[in-house]
């Protein structure tokens, strides 16, 4: 899903690019999480006429400059008003869903090129954000998929994303599924969530808990970010495949130059 690094060495993007941005990745901590979330479920929920327009209006279908151009997305591009405008002139929440981070994108790209991962199988994606991977699950032939995020125009953006690709839109939560009872899942995604201890120490219970309990499968995308190198999880993963990334994501992530998928095998 998101990230937000909290300082300047590790900004996904350059210093001097727009306000919106930097107030997304330089902030303190990402709410991930919070308590005040809007709950947002469903397939056939009808988006929001005026929200659907917003976003229209202030994103660009793209495919290009990731590691997935068979997907293509809506986001914030240097084509965009926003990109250019004050942060505090974004009217809504920070739109971490509108960008194409790099560990979604080396999940995505893994999933594409392996479709028998996820073929036949239930997945889960944790932090879908702009639902590329979700959508990458579906295309491989994920017989059930659910995408979380607790933003509720991330879930409107995924469905957008959904339509854009020509795929039914799968159902998305909009709620703390840290909090909730496991379900069991065949095979739970995550990319570039392991950004805050805290957080971090609490992803990692939970999916150990998802691992023995359900034997569920844990695929994490990271492109080697210092809060994921320094976790004790790192005892615990297989390296799957490395990919290295497409230059203009390079050139917005600061230099990061590589992204792996790992295997959680607790």
């Amino acid at each position: 899903m998101a990230l937000s690094l909290g300082c300047r060495a590790f900004a996904p993007f350059p210093m001097n690019c727009c306000g919106v941005f930097l107030k997304a990745v330089r902030s303190s901590g990402l709410p991930l999480f919070p308590w005040g979330h809007c709950p947002w479920r469903g397939t056939g929920r009808v988006l929001d006429p005026e929200m659907k327009a917003f976003l229209e209006e202030n994103t660009e279908v793209t495919s290009s400059g990731s590691l997935t151009p068979e997907i293509q997305l809506r986001l914030l591009t240097p084509r965009c008003k926003f990109w250019w405008e004050r942060a505090d002139l974004w009217p809504h929440s920070d739109p971490y869903w509108a960008i194409y981070w790099p560990g979604g994108q080396a999940l995505s790209r893994y999933l594409l090129d392996n479709p028998d991962v996820v073929r036949g199988k239930s997945v889960l994606d944790l932090g879908s954000g702009c639902g590329a991977t979700a959508i990458a699950a579906k295309m491989s032939g994920a017989s059930r998929i659910l995408a979380t995020d607790i933003d509720p125009i991330a879930g409107m953006a995924i469905k957008l994303n959904c339509e854009l690709n020509q795929l039914n839109p799968f159902p998305i939560l909009i709620k703390n599924i840290l909090d909730l009872e496991q379900d069991k899942w065949d095979l739970v995604v995550l990319g570039d969530m392991f950004y805050d201890e805290d957080l971090a120490d609490s992803l990692h219970r939970w999916l150990k808990n998802c691992f023995w309990i359900h034997r569920t499968q844990v695929l994490i995308g990271d492109p080697g970010r210092p809060q994921f190198r320094g976790h004790s999880i790192q005892h615990q993963l297989h390296k799957v495949v490395e990919y290295s990334l497409p230059e203009p994501t390079r050139q917005e992530n600061n230099g990061l130059t590589t992204s792996t998928v790992w295997d959680f095998q607790p």
